[in-house]
Order: C-alpha cells, then structure tokens, then sequence
C-alpha cells in the first residue's frame, strides 16, 4: 500500500509525518532546524532527509506516492547547487519525487481545504501572501528585519526598546514595558529612574552590540505588559495589529471573501496582537494555522490521491 509524506522543515526543528491513503497517521519524524539560509545547505538538507528516515521507521521509501516538503528558506533551492544538495539527500532517503513549498503554504493547508484565500505570518519575522490553488503566487513583506517584518516578534521588540528610551530620554516613570526591557538588557539594578542619562547610552549600546533579530526577545515583554495595563504597550500592539491587517488586505482583492489564515506565535488568539488583528478583521472567515505538518502531508495526499483526500488527523 502506498503513502506520502509531509515535512514541515523550519529554523529551530523540522517534523516529518508518513500518512495513508485514508488519512492515518503511520509514522512520525524529528530533526533539527533545516532552514537552508540560516544552516548550511547539507546540514540542513540532512536533517529533513533524518526526518523523512524517522518517520518512514519499517515502511518502505518507493512505496511514497508524493511528498511535500514545507520549507522556511525554500527560496534558496533556486540556486542549482543549492537544489542538487538536497535532491541528493532524497535520494539517499530513498525518496523520489519532492515537492518543496515555502512554509506558508503548509500552514495555509493545516487550517482549510480552500484552494484560495490568504495568509498571514507573524513570528520572529511576518510576511503577507496570496494563495490560489494552494501556491502563494505573491506576497506583502516578508523583506526580513532590515527592510520590512512590520508587526512581528522583533518588530516589537524593537519598539519595545525604543519606547523604553523615549521615556529614559525625557526622564518619564518606568512602567512595567520599561522596567522589563531595562532589566531584560541591563540586569535589575537598572531600573532606577535617577540613572536616566546613564540607562539611555547603555540601553543603545546594549541593543547595538548584538545582532539585530536579537530584538524578538522583547517581544513577549509588550505582550505582559499589556496585560498589566501599560499604555505604551497598548500603544505597540495597536500599530503591530494595524500594520500586520494592511498587509495581509493588501495582498487580497477588493471585497474578497476567501479565508485568512493567521500563522505563528504572535497572531495567537491569546496575545494582545492576535486578538486585535482578529477584532479588525472582523466579518471575514478567520482561521488559526494548527500544524504546519499536517498540511504538508494533506498537499502530498492531494497530490497522490486527488482532492477527495482525507486530511490527516492529529497524532
């Protein structure tokens, strides 16, 4: 009997799933992150190819009938030597045909069987796309932090950061955003209210001495404080939630009705900025992502089966 397999490859873990033409779950596998622009390319082409290997276990690699591999970093396989390493690693799984996908896709699929409609992502970076037929033919940011990442996790840490030296700069009280981004970056003596001068130069210089995507830590910060009523927190969360809607509008024909998929940690219904992406997106079909690997394998199972494929049920 056949089989197919989806494979939701990220930064920091990649999981494979093997599933059955009636949607059971046979096998599930784990690697390391295989993101190829942040791992080098066979490093990360390895630890899809171990997560295929794990999930596969007993079962035998020709009986795949389609495999779907949903990639952060996919882009990277334009490049031919880039592509050959990892088509190498499929083979060496004993895998045939692979279809790789950038990971929106997979988390578009883990939410609906819609073949259009949209996604939006908000992690450490965000990025915006159009959907149709199940492949995101454009997208709204996504230019990573330099350029873009409006509303995401190192987007708010970095507005985190900056409003905390707006208030060391005109020497206002140290509301809890304050006090954590203080403490966070310059340990808990730092939040004396006297050291104003002193607190701004050694918070610029602290944020400046590390990489930039280090900014996401403070993330989580905005979110508690929000909750602890700081308005400069509300303040962040409001233009996040703003910033995020138009992207994901703006890659959205007028009056379109399709769904709105909302991907990573961010966009959680529980956090302040998912909630209010939600209230502004009000009317329209709103749905969370649940598992980007189980996406993956229902796109194989389409792919092998046709669109009557059952969609793989948790594991």
């Amino acid at each position: 009997m056949s089989h197919v397999i989806g494979v939701d490859a990220g930064g920091t873990s990649t999981r494979a799933i093997v599933v059955d033409a009636s949607g059971a779950v046979l096998g599930t596998g784990r690697a390391g992150g295989a993101n190829p622009n942040s791992h080098p390319p066979h490093e990360a082409a390895s630890r899809i190819a171990s997560a295929i290997t794990g999930a596969l276990g007993g079962l035998d690699p020709a009986a795949t009938a389609a495999c779907v591999v949903g990639m952060a970093g996919v882009s990277k396989l334009s490049d031919p030597s880039i592509a050959a390493i990892f088509e190498a690693a499929w083979k060496d799984a004993g895998i045939g045909q692979v279809r790789a996908v950038p990971d929106p896709e997979v988390a578009y699929a883990s939410a609906t069987s819609s073949p259009d409609g949209s996604v939006l992502v908000a992690g450490t970076g965000s990025i915006a796309g159009r959907i149709r037929g199940r492949r995101m033919v454009s997208t709204v940011g996504g230019y990573g932090w330099l350029l873009g990442d409006e509303g995401s996790a190192y987007w708010l840490g970095r507005e985190a950061v900056r409003s905390t030296l707006d208030v060391l700069g005109r020497g206002g009280e140290h509301g809890p955003l304050a006090r954590a981004v203080l403490t966070e970056a310059l340990g808990p003596s730092a939040v004396d209210p006297a050291a104003g001068a002193s607190l701004w130069r050694a918070l610029i210089t602290s944020a400046n001495s590390e990489a930039p995507i280090r900014l996401a830590r403070f993330a989580p910060f905005v979110s508690e404080a929000y909750r602890e009523g700081d308005p400069a927190a509300d303040e962040i969360t409001t233009r996040a939630a703003a910033l995020l809607v138009t992207n994901v509008m703006t890659a959205r024909d007028p009056g379109e009705t399709t769904p709105i998929v909302l991907v990573g940690g961010v966009l959680s219904p529980e956090g302040p900025v998912g909630a209010k992406v939600r209230a502004e997106l009000t009317g329209l079909e709103v749905l969370t992502s649940t598992d980007g690997v189980l996406g993956a394998a229902w796109l194989a199972a389409v792919d092998a089966y046709g669109e009557g494929a059952p969609r793989p049920a948790r594991r």
